[in-house]
Order: C-alpha cells, then structure tokens, then sequence
C-alpha cells in the first residue's frame, strides 16, 4: 500500500518495516530492489534523486561500480556517510574515484589511439564525462593556453567546480605515468593559483588522468601534505563489478 505526503512516499509490505522512500519512479525503485548491499542501495536512491538521473543513468552509474570505486577512496567512517548522504564534494580528496570510466566514448580497449584522439572523443561526449567526474562542473575550454617567459603553455581540460569554487585542471595521459607530468601539472596549478584565480577562489585542483598509474612514483614526487594534485586511472570498458569489490575486501 502506497501513501504519498510532503514529497516522500511511504511503502508499507506485510512483514516489512515502513520506510521512507524518495520520489523516484517506481521503476527506479524496481531497479533499486536488486541491490543486495544496503548501504550500496541508499546510496544509488540519494544520488539518482539529488542528480535527478533518468533510469538510463541510474543503470549506468551502477554497472559502472560508481558506489565501489568510491569507497575505494575513503575511510570506514566516510562510507557510511556514502549511504546516509551520498558522495558529498566538501574538499578535493572526494573529487577522486578510481579508476574513471570512460566507456561511452567508445574507445575499444584493443585500438590504439593518441592522447589527442582521447581528448576529441572526451569532448565529443562532454556531458558525460562531466557526469562521470561527479557534482558541480562547469566546462572551461580545451588547450587553453598561457604564457609566461614568452612561452606558451596548454591546459589539456579546463573545468570549473561550483561546489568546490575552484578550477580543476585536468591532462591526459594514454601511457605510463611519469614524475614529470606530475610536475608539469604542479606549474599549471602554480601559474592558476598565481595569475588566475580570485582572492575569494579555493586552490587550484590538478588531476593528472592516466592509462597507468605508479603509486610509488605519485607518493614519492608530491608532498606530504599535498591537497591539490591527484593522479586517477581511467579505463575505457565497464568494469567488473566483482573484482571492485575484491579490491575492497582486499584493502578492508
């Protein structure tokens, strides 16, 4: 038995408890009923609602393991958060999933391809890649340029977060990760926090997106205290929602 009141439905099942559900479709909730996980389940409500995400997007997100690949990045205490809030964007750290799902650009894993045949299908579908870094985006432009000591220098993708109220750099890399190219996004972020962002604005944030990622290479070229560069793998197919959650169990 349904009621609806004040924008919650309650549902009522014979041995169940009451509880209070969003205003979704019912066939987001028929969708929803198939995750086992609790946790896993409250978290995919809030977000399908707060996102406002068609079904389609709903079924996406989930095959995509957006609710393992974040728990990956947190603490216990955060994942419980993930359920009774969702992902919140409060301070850069939580800009991070790994690894970032690119399959609706339709780069097949086996092809090769350049970082500029990566960066055309990103903006060719930028929407959702916007969707698949999360909350708050807004687009700045590609290749943007500046200079300084009379040389030039590109920005692969410019993005600005409302949330955060900072930009978010962001290159590409197809191959290995390099120290390097973490420290040439160190020297955009530099030249961002320096000449570009206002009084008001948060530290630029640089995010170095990467086929593969040396774990001892990032923590050994950024600071202790490092707040504003991160380095994420990407992969072009869904993954395997099973071997997520071996990763978890494996770090848990």
């Amino acid at each position: 038995m349904f009621q609806k009141s004040s924008n919650v439905l309650r549902i009522s099942v014979d041995d169940y408890k009451t509880v209070n559900l969003l205003p979704l479709s019912w066939s987001h909730y028929l969708f929803l009923l198939r995750i086992d996980n609790e946790i896993e389940r409250q978290f995919y409500e809030i977000e399908a609602y707060r996102n406002q995400w068609i079904l389609k997007e709903l079924e996406r997100q989930f095959n995509s393991g957006l609710y393992e690949r974040l728990v990956l990045s947190k603490n216990k205490d955060e994942i419980w958060e993930l359920a009774k809030q969702g992902q919140l964007l409060q301070k850069p750290d939580d800009l991070l999933k790994e690894p970032l799902v690119l399959e609706f650009l339709g780069i097949k894993e086996d092809v090769s391809y350049s970082e500029t045949d990566l960066e055309k299908a990103i903006i060719n579908k930028i929407e959702l890649f916007m969707l698949e870094l999360g909350k708050g985006f807004f687009f700045g432009g590609r290749q943007v340029r500046f200079t300084f000591e009379e040389e030039h220098f590109f920005v692969d993708l410019v993005f600005y977060n409302r949330l955060l109220r900072c930009f978010v750099l962001i290159d590409l890399k197809i191959g290995k990760l390099k120290h390097q190219d973490m420290g040439q996004m160190q020297m955009y972020v530099n030249y961002y926090d320096r000449c570009v962002k206002l009084e008001n604005e948060n530290p630029t944030i640089g995010i170095v997106i990467c086929k593969h990622k040396n774990e001892a290479v990032v923590e050994l070229t950024l600071p202790n205290n490092n707040r504003q560069l991160f380095a994420a793998k990407y992969q072009t197919v869904l993954p395997s929602k099973e071997s997520l959650k071996q990763l978890i169990e494996r770090r848990t």
